[in-house]
């Protein structure tokens, strides 16, 4: 799955998530978007590492900063659904 199908997943549940249809969604569903974003924040790292050019050390780095921001996003929204899961 691309960063931005793993967006798009995140979206999606955020969505229900608002339309209080969280019982459609397990903590699973997004542990598995966090362990792509995480696979792909590790490898970001290590092409940044790699890069010479400092132009694609500054795209790469850009991205890493969207990737980084949809864990803190993936990660607030499996508190959300855990939470919801224990009170339900």
């Amino acid at each position: 799955m691309g960063l931005g199908k793993s967006i798009d997943k995140l979206d999606d549940y955020y969505d229900r998530l608002a339309q209080k249809k969280v019982g459609k969604i397990t903590p699973d569903h997004v542990d598995k978007v966090l362990a792509k974003l995480r696979a792909k924040e590790v490898k970001l790292l290590i092409e940044i590492d790699g890069a010479a050019k400092v132009a694609k050390k500054e795209r790469l780095t850009g991205k890493l900063a969207v990737v980084r921001e949809q864990i803190q996003r993936g990660e607030w929204l499996h508190a959300q659904i855990t939470e919801n899961n224990e009170t339900a």
